[in-house]
């Protein structure tokens, strides 16, 4: 990777329950410096939903995550924009395998097809997009789950399901 400063630093620590990764930021959420912050955007909301937070968080309050245990990372740390706005070439499967690695979440947890399907072809060599919900394959003791992407462009495809199932998930594990 080369040396661009992220735009916004990963949320990650050790010990954590669950980490969402992303493609990227999007343009509204680079230039509030907060995940997810794009009106419409289902993140914040769904965590709430599902029971993943005891309250609604505003995307300024992300960095209260961690007192949660979950975390939040970007497949792409250096650019922000749509899916089809960014290069290729700015993805970082090997970085986020090697975060992964090191604080090795009990859980990450994919918020969209693709950045789960450049990080599984990356790592497992798999060709075939992943179905949403728990994957076959870990990094170490840390469990990959794929989720229907949040964004309002991705409304389509929408199913708080797999949301709900990560949440049982999350549950299983004590401590």
């Amino acid at each position: 990777m080369d040396d661009t400063p992220h735009i916004i630093p990963d949320l990650l620590a050790p010990g954590l329950k669950l980490v969402f990764c992303g493609s990227a930021l999007g343009t509204a959420s680079a230039k509030a410096r907060a995940f997810y912050a794009k009106p419409g955007n289902k993140f914040w909301p769904t965590l709430h939903a599902v029971g993943l937070t005891p309250r609604r968080f505003a995307p300024a309050e992300y960095p209260l995550l961690l007192d949660l245990r979950i975390g939040l990372t970007d497949l792409n740390k250096t650019q922000s924009g749509n899916d089809t706005e960014l290069s290729p070439a700015h993805d970082d499967p090997a970085a986020l395998a090697d975060k992964i690695m090191r604080y090795r979440p009990h859980i990450l947890a994919f918020t969209a097809k693709r950045p789960a399907q450049v990080f599984l072809r990356h790592r497992f060599g798999l060709k075939m997009p992943p179905a949403y919900g728990l994957q076959a394959q870990t990094v170490g003791d840390t469990r990959l789950f794929v989720l229907p992407s949040p964004s309002g462009r991705a409304g389509s495809f929408w199913d708080i399901a797999p949301w709900q199932a990560l949440k049982t998930l999350v549950d299983e594990r004590p401590g």
